[in-house]
């Protein structure tokens, strides 16, 4: 069936292409991107690049396809506070942009990092244009995400048996969060990059330096892997950047081994 239709309206589709490695996108992903003549791409700045694109491109060409980018600031939300002008301002061109074609019966995937479902733009996008059209279709391409990627690099686990997990904004204030590294037993560090060398000093403080490990690039070609969370420290490092922190170390008896065999 074409992808243009005029007398119907056009699906949104919010398609995760995982943290960096392309082979990572599902094949829900590749297929739904391949079928898919409009795409709508993030990026940092205006006429910057798209490392959402970089990582479909790698699966499905983008040739022959039109391909709108889309420029999102990369500013902090704050769920129940009204987010910033500017980021307001861009989301509302976005949708601007998106949604003609939607009116022509057009699909379009907005291709984002890692999971669209966390810490993603995609939903402040799929907002906007609904608030604009409450009868457009969408449909969420899960994928695999950073922390599962890194935790994957490192063959460990992110939460075993009664473990308790978190998944926390580095940006985070710094109260709850000594509290949260604390209690838990597992804590992953979204977007580490700005505030690595404060978390290496919180880290050394509570004892759990030697706990952390920073995953730097994960995925892609240039990977960097700080096994030593402190070499990390007054670098200038990469927006992908996450930190794992895992207390407890995997053990297995020899009476379950034994089993296992």
């Amino acid at each position: 069936m074409s992808d243009n239709h005029p007398s119907r309206t056009g699906h949104l589709y919010l398609v995760s292409v995982g943290p960096g490695d392309p082979e990572l996108m599902t094949y829900k992903a590749v297929r739904i991107l391949s079928e898919t003549k409009v795409w709508a791409v993030p990026t940092a700045r205006k006429g910057g690049s798209s490392s959402a694109l970089q990582i479909a491109e790698q699966m499905v060409p983008a040739n022959g396809r039109t391909v709108l980018s889309l420029c999102f600031p990369m500013k902090k939300v704050y769920l129940g506070q009204e987010p910033d002008d500017q980021l307001l301002a861009a989301w509302r061109r976005s949708a601007d942009e998106i949604i003609p074609h939607l009116e022509r019966g057009e699909n379009v995937a907005f291709p984002t990092l890692g999971d669209a479902t966390l810490y993603s733009t995609a939903f402040y996008l799929l907002s906007m244009i609904q608030e604009q059209r409450p009868q457009t279709p969408a449909t969420v391409i899960p994928g695999v995400t950073a922390m599962a990627a890194c935790a994957a690099s490192q063959a460990s686990p992110l939460a075993l048996g009664d473990d308790v997990l978190a998944v926390v904004p580095a940006a985070f204030e710094d109260g709850r969060l000594r509290s949260i590294l604390k209690s838990l037993d597992t804590v992953v560090l979204m977007k580490a990059h700005r505030r690595i060398d404060a978390l290496i000093d919180l880290l050394d403080e509570l004892g759990l330096t030697s706990c952390a490990v920073l995953i730097e690039r994960s995925g892609m070609e240039n990977e960097q892997v700080y096994t030593d969370v402190r070499e990390a420290r007054g670098r200038e490092l990469h927006y992908f950047s996450t930190m794992v922190i895992r207390k407890k170390k995997v053990q297995v008896s020899n009476e379950t081994d034994q089993r296992a065999d």
